[in-house]
């Protein structure tokens, strides 16, 4: 957040803290339809491959249930029960359960769908991260996929996860992180700020909130900056993994008490 409280990035702007969250909502219902089609495109299918990385990491387990925020199109609530249910067929146990939680109404309906979400137990909860509707120790793991840097204040949301997360629950953040590595970063950014916002122009006809996203990773902390922020917020055992170079980082936290 900028030194002034009144104000905020939004991505290279500069907004009115207040205004941010509206302003991020704009972008989400604007690219809610073509957004599973814009993630495959800009990172060439990899992000599927991140996502079951993550899951890995996560180690899902039977019976366990998951509050997955800022995920509308349902990707890691679908995976974290699909990997539970395989262990559950060696060994036995409940089902997994996942609650989806997005602020933005319009990238929950585009993420309902009835044949992926067929037989999985999934519940939609439109709300904010930074004020969730659960009461204290509700769930075994919260996760939130590149969703975390469009978060107004970062801070609340992880104090947010520490709070619903049972004694012994597990947090994991999947983010565009900052390649460590010079001559990778500057490929990168050159590969952001040139294709990205004319895919979106061109896929989903709005260049401008593909510019948004660009600017946006570039304004996240780094990885240990960000490790540092789930420390604050009470996580214990914080780790994080980089993914393609650094290009994305998996952030895991635990709740121990």
């Amino acid at each position: 957040m900028n030194a002034r409280k009144d104000t905020i990035d939004f991505g290279f702007e500069q907004v009115r803290t207040a205004d941010k969250q509206a302003r991020v909502k704009q972008v989400f219902d604007s690219v809610a339809r073509d957004y599973d089609r814009m993630n495959d495109a800009m990172s060439l299918g990899i992000h599927r491959i991140w996502k079951d990385m993550a899951i890995t990491k996560l180690n899902p387990q039977p019976g366990e249930r998951l509050l997955d925020v800022a995920g509308g199109t349902g990707d890691i609530a679908r995976r974290f029960i699909r990997a539970a249910n395989m262990v559950r067929e060696r060994r036995g146990g409940a089902a997994a359960s996942a609650v989806i939680l997005d602020i933005n109404d319009e990238m929950l309906l585009a993420g309902i769908d009835p044949v992926k979400d067929a037989g999985l137990d999934l519940t939609r909860v439109c709300a904010n991260a930074q004020r969730l509707p659960f009461e204290d120790g509700q769930f075994d793991a919260v996760t939130i996929a590149y969703g975390i840097r469009n978060v107004t204040d970062r801070m609340a949301a992880l104090r947010e996860f520490h709070r619903v997360l049972k004694p012994g629950g597990r947090l994991g953040v999947l983010e565009f992180s900052t390649p460590p590595e010079p001559l990778i970063r500057r490929f990168y950014d050159a590969y952001s700020f040139a294709v990205i916002p004319r895919l979106g122009e061109r896929i989903a006809g709005d260049r401008d909130s593909y510019q948004y996203l660009v600017e946006s990773i570039r304004r996240f902390p780094k990885q240990e900056q960000f490790a540092q922020m789930m420390r604050e917020a009470g996580f214990a055992r914080v780790d994080y993994a980089d993914y393609s170079a650094g290009v994305s980082a998996f952030h895991t936290g635990w709740k121990i008490a």
